[in-house]
């Protein structure tokens, strides 16, 4: 899968550490555990409210 634009995050210290300890106590990587929480959002989002259209991704 070809990466998206990277996304800058600028988060605080503090909450920065604690999620790493969480991602590493879910055996990710940062990135991977922001990535899986993202579709949960967005899946509890679509049961609720239906299927988010996006257009489609050009390469």
């Amino acid at each position: 899968m070809p990466q998206a634009n990277p996304y800058p995050l600028r988060v605080d210290k503090t909450i920065m550490e604690k999620f790493k300890f969480l991602a590493a106590n879910n055996g990710r990587s940062v990135n991977k555990e922001i990535e899986s929480l993202m579709k949960k959002a967005i899946q509890a989002y679509e049961q609720e409210n239906g299927p988010i259209s996006v257009p489609p991704l050009s390469e």
